[in-house]
């Protein structure tokens, strides 16, 4: 009598993926006919559409690249022998290269010029440039709405195609074409270059030093909003890097096999279906104000990371709040872009954004660190993570209230 051996491998539900497609067709198909413009068309003249069309094909282009080592970074790393603590030092050192080195490309980019700065880091910066460029067509502000949820949804649909890519230049066969990876990587970033070289004309950056410095003393360290948001913005970024440091730890850590390769187009499902929920906000009477839904989406991703942090086991549940978290989290990135739109001037918005990062990266780093040694647990990085999230709802909840009072003195006036 033969003896069938069942396989304990985990792996989630093929029809999530479906269904989470079908749901961001839904969304975005059935949006409101006041936006139904917007999302076909973006634009009020033919320069303005070519600019959108062309800035959508780079920033796709851009994420696609990042996604090729999001997906394969670590297991070729691995592949080469690299131990588990020397790909934590690895990781740790492009940490600290973002804090000491990266905190400031903003700023150079505002000074400089953003399309110099695209050619070596325009991923970061594609966000700053495109809101310069489209005020300069006349974008008006919800068809810039519409850009920066479609950004957040691109920018997951091209990490899953990056996947996709990387599977078929992979081709089962790891030791014959590992490399084909990375020259299919360097023949995007060479069409991204010429993209950003011959593609677009910016005009000169013509501010001195000292006009920029005034200019960004008046608007940033002298305004406690920029305070606040730039704390909101750093605490999702350190709880996105830990969420994408943790999330595979988290879940493989009870012992059991699990496909993960199924589990993260799930979660980048997730943030797409998130992101097309942002027009819905703006295309129908707001009921609260941008940072009212900024501050319960913070909460409730808050208590998504707590419960992982107390570390349960049940891979379901984990699945479960992980979508819950990157589905917030596609919310949140086009409200933020859209308050930095309100507060700031484009000529310093990219120094701001860069800054603003680097209290996160130096307690990723930090942590990292503790890690390394093993004087820290998972649990205890999550946990701070949770705790970020939380904090930044509070600073969300006090930009309401200033912005209220505000609007109440101006009546009154």
């Amino acid at each position: 009598m033969g003896v069938v051996l069942e396989s304990d491998i985990w792996e989630p539900n093929r029809s999530i993926c479906i269904l989470f497609f079908i749901c961001c067709v839904v969304s975005i198909f059935c949006l409101p006919a006041k936006s139904s413009a917007n999302v076909l068309d973006h634009a009020s003249s033919a320069s303005l559409l070519r600019f959108q069309r062309k800035f959508l094909f780079l920033f796709a282009i851009s994420s696609v690249l990042e996604g090729l080592w999001a997906v394969f970074g670590e297991y070729e790393l691995a592949y080469y022998g690299f131990s588990k603590d020397q790909v934590l030092n690895v990781i740790s050192v492009g940490f600290a290269v973002s804090l000491f080195i990266g905190s400031f490309i903003g700023v150079l980019s505002d000074l400089l010029g953003h399309k110099k700065l695209c050619l070596l880091f325009f991923l970061q910066h594609l966000l700053s440039w495109m809101v310069v460029e489209q005020d300069k067509l006349g974008q008006r502000q919800e068809v810039l709405n519409d850009m920066f949820w479609m950004m957040t949804f691109l920018e997951s649909a091209s990490f899953i195609g990056s996947q996709a890519l990387a599977n078929y230049l992979i081709d089962d066969n790891v030791v014959r074409n590992i490399k084909s990876l990375w020259i299919g990587a360097a023949v995007l970033a060479v069409l991204a270059v010429g993209l950003v070289t011959r593609g677009w004309q910016e005009a000169p950056q013509t501010a001195p030093l000292k006009d920029y410095r005034v200019s960004f003393h008046r608007h940033v360290i002298s305004d406690k909003r920029i305070w606040l948001l730039s704390w909101a913005q750093s605490c999702v970024h350190f709880s996105v890097a830990a969420f994408w440091l943790l999330w595979a730890p988290s879940i493989v850590a009870d012992g059991r096999e699990v496909s993960l390769g199924l589990i993260y187009p799930c979660l980048l499902g997730s943030k797409m279906l998130g992101s097309t929920g942002f027009p819905w906000f703006f295309h129908v009477p707001l009921v609260l104000r941008t940072e009212e839904y900024l501050m319960y989406a913070f909460t409730i991703m808050g208590f998504a990371l707590s419960i992982v942090a107390y570390d349960y086991q049940e891979i379901e549940l984990l699945v479960a709040l992980f979508c819950l978290f990157q589905t917030c989290l596609g919310m949140v990135l086009p409200f933020l872009a859209r308050l930095r739109t309100t507060y700031l001037p484009n000529d310093i918005r990219g120094g701001m954004m860069s800054l603003s990062l680097m209290p996160a990266n130096a307690a990723i780093l930090f942590l990292l660190v503790l890690r390394g040694h093993h004087y820290i647990a998972n649990s205890t990085i999550t946990s701070v993570a949770a705790f970020g999230l939380f904090s930044a709802a509070g600073c969300m909840y006090s930009l309401k209230k200033w912005g209220k009072q505000l609007q109440q003195s101006r009546r009154n006036l």
